[in-house]
């Protein structure tokens, strides 16, 4: 069984090795993928999703659920732990950080331990998939926040220890605010929906979620975009 030492050292060369694995392309999709204002289309298609689906003190119920576990998460990767654990981000740990490659010259804060990007990306996902109950819903979500997560690791900002931390403590947070909700809340309010192919097993309109797989393809494809452009295998 490996000790701290062993881990750590361990974490070091998994992120090396992944984060060698990079090409302009690959540069220009992960900088955009890292952004959270690339993803600000796709939480407007969830908002629909919510509210199209939910009676409007219930909406505001779970936008509100929803706003607590992205605060937490956030809260206690970078308000707590990073202070806390003091561990360097690989671009600015003294041992490796000239063996990093980084994209735009970003190499983040000082801490990294754990990544709030891992934390918020999979509270989000958790809680989504919890609230929605589909499992194609799940699956993209789930995708989403891994493929967000592991941008951190290609930029050279997080190592994979921060970026399963973060997940786990994300997660956590997301299971156990949403199952506050859920005894609190919903259960009190819940609405007798007719059972079909058409609904979720929480009652959502399967239809209804198709604005938000559209939008999160779009955004994909603008990533890609991003990493053909700084490719230069796109010409304007």
């Amino acid at each position: 069984m490996m000790n701290i030492q062993q881990l750590i050292e361990f974490d070091q060369q998994l992120l090396l090795s992944l984060n060698g694995h990079h090409s302009l392309f690959w540069d220009g999709f992960m900088w955009t993928v890292t952004s959270t204002v690339t993803w600000v289309p796709v939480a407007v298609a969830l908002l629909y999703v919510i509210f199209k689906n939910n009676k409007l003190p219930q909406a505001i119920a779970i936008l509100l659920m929803l706003a607590l576990c992205i605060t937490l998460s956030d809260q206690f990767a970078s308000g707590f732990c990073k202070g806390y654990f003091e561990r360097f981000r690989p671009t600015q740990d003294p041992d490796i950080m000239y063996l990093v490659h980084t994209v735009n010259g970003y190499r983040g804060g000082q801490f990294g331990f754990i990544s709030s990007h891992a934390a918020n990306t999979f509270t989000v996902a958790t809680f989504v998939s919890l609230l929605i109950r589909n499992h194609l819903m799940t699956i993209t979500t789930f995708v989403w926040a891994m493929i967000a997560s592991y941008s951190r690791i290609y930029l050279g900002v997080h190592y994979p220890g921060d970026i399963l931390c973060g997940a786990l403590a994300g997660t956590l947070f997301a299971v156990l605010i949403y199952s506050s909700y859920y005894y609190f809340y919903e259960k009190k309010h819940a609405q007798s929906r007719f059972v079909s192919t058409q609904y979720t097993s929480s009652g959502y309109i399967v239809n209804d979620i198709a604005p938000f797989y559209l939008v999160l393809g779009l955004t994909y494809f603008y990533a890609i975009v991003g990493g053909m452009i700084r490719a230069k295998v796109l010409f304007f």
